[in-house]
């Protein structure tokens, strides 16, 4: 993956990602949120564990172990609330909302004025995205909020993850530390699961759609670009889940809609396209 556009490939794991999420979406109606999160997480660690061949066996430091087990578990959270969100709140309107932890880790890190206005038309374009249709999901709200840091926390460490260069074999045992950290919360309402191969097998589905393949594509951008551009880069997550959810969820954006769009595809294609050299860590970069 070291040839192709970052921005591809980003776009390419996101639509895997909200493929997922719309067959989980499908799914609430028959099985609690949390629980096809917990079963997702489950099956993505297994999908994962199983590709990631000698990498497995590689001797983990005390510093990579602490990274992998923040960074599963606050994956897991993250799963977990955003579906308990996106059971309340509408999907586009949902990550763009919890966009705002990716915007705060790339405030942290920008350092131009590129840069600057990049982060600007991406914010306004997911504040656009972001609507004002939330007043009656107060509880949609928490949830999201929840997930968004999480999803500042999945950034963050989740590069250091990455820098292991360790394939996939990091996040597969990060997940599976997550998903004991949120089998509290998940495994209570799994009951349909167990008693339908159906269900359980589409659980599955969204957890290697949506984390194997989703969060894997991330690892493999992270070891590429620093921090600051993958963070801008999220903002098309919002574009893509608005997308999948006109064409797989019938929610037609308006045109207001679109110009959030605009702005957001700006803001990913004026910002500095600058990459990691092979095997730096994020200091490496030449904006730094």
């Amino acid at each position: 993956m070291r040839t192709g556009s970052p921005e591809a490939l980003f776009v390419l794991g996101a639509t895997s990602q909200y493929i997922g999420a719309t067959i989980a979406v499908g799914l609430f109606d028959e099985i609690d949120p949390a629980s096809v999160a917990w079963l997702r997480i489950i099956g993505a660690a297994i999908a994962l564990v199983l590709v990631s061949g000698r990498h497995l066996f590689t001797p983990f430091t005390r510093d990579d172990l602490i990274a992998m087990s923040v960074f599963g578990v606050a994956t897991a959270l993250m799963n977990t609330f955003f579906y308990m969100a996106i059971d309340r709140l509408p999907l586009g309107k949902g990550v763009a909302i919890e966009f705002i932890g990716p915007i705060l880790v790339a405030a942290a890190r920008t350092r131009t004025t590129r840069n600057a206005v990049a982060l600007v038309m991406a914010t306004i374009g997911v504040a656009v995205l972001s609507g004002v249709e939330i007043s009656g999901e107060p509880l949609g709200l928490v949830f999201i909020f929840a997930a968004s840091a999480m999803w500042a926390t999945y950034i963050v460490v989740g590069s250091r993850v990455a820098r292991q260069n360790r394939g996939v074999a990091g996040l597969g045992l990060g997940l599976f530390i997550g998903a004991v950290a949120v089998s509290p919360i998940g495994a209570p309402g799994s009951g349909p699961a167990w008693s339908s191969l159906r269900i359980l097998l589409l659980c599955v589905l969204v957890g290697v759609l949506s984390n194997a393949i989703g969060y894997g594509i991330d690892q493999a951008v992270l070891r590429r670009i620093p921090v600051r551009r993958f963070s801008i880069m999220l903002a098309l997550l919002p574009v893509t889940a608005g997308v999948v959810g006109f064409i797989a969820l019938d929610q037609t954006p308006t045109l207001v809609d679109l110009f959030g769009i605009a702005c957001v595809l700006v803001g990913v294609i004026v910002q500095d396209r600058d990459e990691l050299p092979r095997g730096s860590g994020e200091e490496s970069s030449p904006h730094r």
